[in-house]
């Protein structure tokens, strides 16, 4: 087990609502369609002046404010995204320079919707390494300017948002019982992003051909989500000593509806002791775990002695998930 406390959470979300109805009249969809085999009904959308650190910055400012604390006070910035503001620097320097802070570490890591959770395990090591007291995690996106909208596939998924946590020492029985992580570089071209790197610099081809844009097998997606997600959670439950019984709230990453009650069945955690916002905000990738963190944690529905079960599936493919004692 690794002793840490949840000292503050935050969010920060775009104004901007763009419903299913909304989408009708844009590509070849429908509401019925949507809801149907995702479960979402509408997304926040970013302007085109709002980037990802901006995002960023508000959300770890939120649960510094809830912690008691100025983001001075950290010691270092651990961002997950996939959609980061520059190549480099890193999106978290770009969040220390929204911020107004510097001196401490800060670094991204790029794990798709998983990102939260792997920074979320860099963090608590770094804790138990005696690297630092109190570390900034966050997850933020802003997918709607990665995805292609003449693509019915896959821009009703996505939208934007970024969730943080402070995490630091606890004095009780709180912190991290036990987790999962790992990843199968394999099937990195069943989602990825094609082109912008060194693979496929960008040149006006790249762009003519929406190679900047999310690329996804969704079948392969979803069968390897459902299978990874369970897995990963059933694995940390069973080096915690945990059965589903045990388990007061589950929040598994926001991909669809369908992937969340499939991983929460074969984890067999009631029905009612999920939480989940993805009616409200879609696929958020890296940012949705944090995100439901939060709201769940501003209604209540993490106290205390809670037992908090996680678990995420990403671009790469990668996994995790943590269960821990709120």
């Amino acid at each position: 087990m690794q002793n840490l406390k949840f000292l503050g959470t935050g969010s920060a979300l775009p104004e901007k609502v763009l419903t299913n109805q909304d989408l009708e009249r844009m590509v070849d969809t429908s509401d019925d369609w949507i809801t149907g085999r995702t479960g979402i009904q509408e997304r926040r959308i970013a302007r085109d002046d709002v980037s990802t650190s901006d995002l960023a910055a508000k959300a770890l400012s939120v649960a510094c404010e809830n912690a008691g604390m100025s983001p001075s006070d950290l010691d270092g910035i651990i961002l997950g995204t996939s959609t980061t503001d520059t190549l480099f620097p890193s999106t978290a320097c770009w969040v220390q320079e929204r911020l107004g802070v510097r001196g401490m570490f800060a670094f991204d890591v790029s794990a798709g919707c998983s990102g939260f959770l792997y920074a979320l395990e860099i963090a608590s090591a770094l804790m138990a390494a005696g690297r630092g007291r109190r570390f900034g995690v966050i997850g933020a996106e802003v997918m709607s300017k990665v995805v292609n909208w003449n693509d019915r596939g896959t821009c009703v998924l996505f939208g934007d948002g970024a969730g943080a946590a402070v995490i630091g020492p606890s004095d009780g029985d709180s912190g991290i019982l036990a987790s999962h992580w790992g990843a199968n570089g394999s099937l990195a071209p069943c989602l990825y992003q094609p082109a912008g790197g060194t693979q496929r610099p960008a040149t006006a081809v790249t762009v003519a051909e929406n190679l900047h844009t999310v690329h996804m097998q969704g079948r392969h997606v979803f069968k390897h989500a459902v299978e990874a997600m369970a897995s990963a959670a059933l694995s940390a439950m069973d080096q915690a000593k945990l059965t589903a019984d045990d388990i007061d709230l589950l929040i598994p990453h926001q991909a669809n509806i369908r992937i969340m009650e499939a991983t929460r069945q074969r984890c067999g955690v009631p029905s009612d002791r999920m939480f989940s916002v993805v009616a409200k905000y879609g696929n958020m990738s890296a940012a949705t775990i944090p995100i439901a963190i939060h709201e769940a944690a501003q209604a209540g529905r993490l106290q205390d002695g809670s037992l908090l079960l996680t678990t995420a599936f990403g671009t790469g493919f990668t996994w995790a998930a943590h269960a821990i004692r709120w």
